[in-house]
Formats: structure tokens, C-alpha cells, sequence
């Protein structure tokens, strides 16, 4: 149980969920409630596909390439590091609202959603847990933080009413905050392995 409340918490903040509830409001400006509502749950199950895929496939990406889990440890740190710290800073790395309506898939779930970081935390995790209970766990902690990001973005003009910007950029620098000690531990931890240091 343990097991899945970490990872489900972690995950959770890998989505950046401030950042993508940010860019949610700002391309879906002017949209009713019904067509909002659709385009949310239409991201969310982009984003739970991505994921599963990625998750499922790390090990397998590993062994096609010739990389090891520990030097894949330390290239996804750096950049959820590099994510972390454009969200304290501020920084979106996005050139602004889609002028396309159809912006579910690309860009909300990726990259916004579903990003680089997210990306190599994704298939580290995949590939660290290795058994099946573990792998188990590890599927259902994730769907469940689709589901919370779901729900974030489902309810985002609630949140914009009761927040405003400045509290949903406050609640983004916070997560950057998180993001970077995630970043931190996972680097810290691929260079342990590499040296084969063993805490």
C-alpha cells in the first residue's frame, strides 16, 4: 500500500499538473463547459495510452539500444531536473495557445502533459520494477494519477475560479520544487549505480 501511495504521489507531480491545468485554460479560452469537459477527459485518455505505453516498454527500450537502467537514471534526472527548475522559474518552454481547436492529443497530452521528464521517469520506473506484484502496483499507481490529472483538469474552471492565476503559478513553482528533489534522488541514485556504490 505504501508502495502505491509513493509512486502515485510521484507521478502525480511528474505530470506537472499546475503547469498542464495553466495551459488547459489558456487554449480551451472561450470554450463552454460541455466542450471543456470533453476535450479533458479526450487529454486524460491520450495521456493514460502514452503512459501505459512507455511503462510497459521500458525494458525493452533499454535492451534495443544498448543503455542501462542506471545511465537512463541519471539522463532522466537531468532533465526532469532542467523541468523542475523552468517551473520554479516560470518558464513554460510552450510558444503560446494552439490556434487549432484540436489540441487534445498535441499538444496537451504531449508534450505538455506528457513531456520529456515525464518520458524518461516513466520508462526508469517501467524498468525498475521488475516482478509482477510490483509491476501491478506500479500500473495502478500510475493510472491513478491519470485519473488525478483527469480530475484536475475536469474541474479547471472551478480551480481558476477559486485560485485565480496567481495561485495556479504559486501551485506550478511548488511543484517545480518537488520536481527537482524527485530529479535529485533519481540522478543521485543512477550515479550510485554506476559506480557500484550500494547505500
Amino acid at each position: 500500500m505504501s508502495l502505491f501511495i509513493s509512486l502515485w504521489i510521484k507521478l502525480f507531480f511528474v505530470f506537472t499538473p499546475f503547469f498542464g491545468l495553466s495551459m488547459f485554460l489558456s487554449m480551451t479560452e472561450g470554450y463552454d463547459e460541455i466542450r471543456r469537459r470533453k476535450l479533458a477527459l479526450v487529454t486524460s485518455a491520450a495521456v493514460g495510452v502514452f503512459c501505459l505505453l512507455l511503462f510497459f516498454a521500458g525494458r525493452q527500450m533499454f535492451s534495443l539500444f544498448g543503455i542501462t537502467l542506471d545511465s537512463f537514471r541519471i539522463g532522466a534526472g537531468v532533465l526532469l531536473f532542467l523541468s523542475g527548475i523552468g517551473l520554479v522559474q516560470g518558464k513554460t518552454g510552450s510558444s503560446g495557445p494552439a490556434v487549432d481547436s484540436d489540441v487534445a492529443v498535441v499538444p496537451l497530452a504531449m508534450p505538455i502533459i506528457v513531456g520529456p521528464a515525464t518520458t524518461g521517469t516513466l520508462l526508469v520506473m517501467g524498468a525498475e520494477l521488475d516482478d509482477f506484484s510490483a509491476k501491478a502496483i506500479g500500473c495502478l499507481s500510475l493510472i491513478a494519477a491519470v485519473a488525478s490529472i483527469s480530475a484536475v483538469l475536469l474541474m479547471a474552471s472551478l480551480i481558476h475560479r477559486r485560485l485565480g492565476a496567481r495561485g495556479i503559478s504559486i501551485l506550478s513553482k511548488l511543484t517545480g520544487l518537488v520536481l527537482a528533489a524527485l530529479a535529485a534522488q533519481m540522478i543521485m541514485t543512477g550515479i550510485q549505480g554506476f559506480m557500484g556504490i550500494h547505500p
